[in-house]
């Protein structure tokens, strides 16, 4: 047992801060620090349990396994992301797809993901932009393919539940995508996807079901908003597509956050849209964009 007290003070030539502190063990040893005046004093007992620590030798130094050859420059990160970069020049700027690469074709959100990536392509008539992976990813790659648009993407060397034997894709031409060896490469190209250096550029992050990974970019790109590192002069939406009441657990979190005021109110809606359907996200798009009761209808006609 612990005990700790102190001692609260003033007096001539005593400051009117802390004056005693005693620190009393089990065996009644007593430390004074500061002057020998007395006013006031408050004490409480620290039960500490009979913890055993391991060394920190056992493994700070077991990095064996690990590969760390491909990180001896940042130059190596640099010329990476300016790789990024080159590749969106070539493609154009688009829609940018965050979701699970573990939700597959027999997946409901798998369908729904590539009738919106069908739509959306020919909507904005841009560049579908994905991490270049399996799931929801192939899902919006699928249907912009199929509606005869451009597609590009930023692959890395493992999606969650998997690791790739292979850095090539298995149907795109390598023209269309990089395989990325850092993570904040490929962070750095799903972020200038959709920057907008134009008015008539049409960009968008779609937000769609998905675990870890995906919930860091969503995060990430929030933030971006937020501090206005993305759409501080022209805007970019967010979109969060919220299918079959996937994130509204997320929402009431964030909602509990409004209320304890780690977020100003309102400030959270202000950075994205929610749908629940692929209409309420078509019809968010083509309002953000003053897009014509025609050209929606083109496309609705087109996607069919």
């Amino acid at each position: 047992m612990i005990v700790l007290s102190l001692t609260m003070g003033s007096g001539a030539g005593s400051p009117t801060s802390m004056d005693h502190v005693f620190l009393r063990s089990s065996h009644q040893r007593d430390v004074i620090l500061g002057s020998s005046m007395k006013k006031e004093s408050w004490g409480f007992n620290l039960y500490l349990p009979n913890l055993k620590y391991k060394s920190r030798i056992s493994f700070c130094c077991k990095n064996e396994s690990i590969d760390f050859q491909e990180r001896t420059s940042p130059n190596e990160v640099k010329k990476e992301i300016e790789q990024c970069y080159e590749l969106i020049h070539r493609l154009g700027r688009g829609v940018v797809y965050l979701g699970s690469s573990r939700m597959g074709p027999g997946h409901p959100h798998y369908i729904k993901t590539f009738e919106l990536g069908n739509k959306i392509a020919t909507l904005l008539d841009c560049t579908t932009w994905t991490g270049a992976g399996p799931g929801l990813m192939d899902a919006a790659t699928q249907g912009a393919l199929q509606a005869g648009k451009a597609v590009g993407g930023f692959k890395i060397g493992r999606e969650a539940g998997e690791w790739t034997s292979t850095n090539f894709h298995s149907y795109l031409p390598s023209a269309s995508y990089l395989t990325c060896r850092f993570f904040s490469a490929r962070k750095h190209g799903l972020v200038d996807a959709v920057v907008r250096s134009q008015s008539s550029d049409r960009t968008a992050v779609v937000a769609l079901p998905g675990g870890i990974g995906t919930l860091d970019e969503v995060f990430e790109i929030m933030a971006l908003i937020q501090l206005e590192r993305i759409g501080s002069r022209l805007p970019v939406p967010l979109l969060l597509m919220n299918y079959d009441s996937f994130y509204s657990n997320l929402l009431e979190f964030l909602n509990d956050c409004d209320k304890w005021g780690t977020v100003y109110k309102g400030e959270v809606a202000s950075l994205w849209k929610i749908c629940n359907n692929n209409s309420e996200a078509l019809a968010y798009l083509a309002e953000f964009y003053g897009l014509s009761p025609i050209e929606i209808l083109e496309t609705a006609r087109n996607a069919r």
